[in-house]
């Protein structure tokens, strides 16, 4: 139950070769996403290069506001 027979082997070399191998539109649009993947790596690479030194962290100070004092009870409007 847990091998495979040669039927399977045969499917799945067949679906192999369609998807990367041959000169068919599929292997041309995997060799296309390859390509991409490259380009994509490469162009990562070259920003980590180019990539001007970070300017240093800016911080701002806090300062808590002042608490305002409560109204004694004669004072509160009514």
């Amino acid at each position: 139950m847990g091998s495979l027979s040669i039927v399977h082997w045969i499917i799945i070399i067949a679906v192999a070769l369609l998807l990367f191998g041959g000169r068919g539109k599929i292997s041309s649009l995997m060799g296309d996403f390859a390509e991409g993947i490259k380009a994509f790596k490469k162009g990562m690479q070259d920003d980590e290069k180019t990539a001007a030194p970070a300017e240093p962290v800016k911080t701002i100070d806090h300062q808590p506001a002042q608490t305002v004092a409560s109204q004694p009870e004669s004072h509160k409007a009514s």
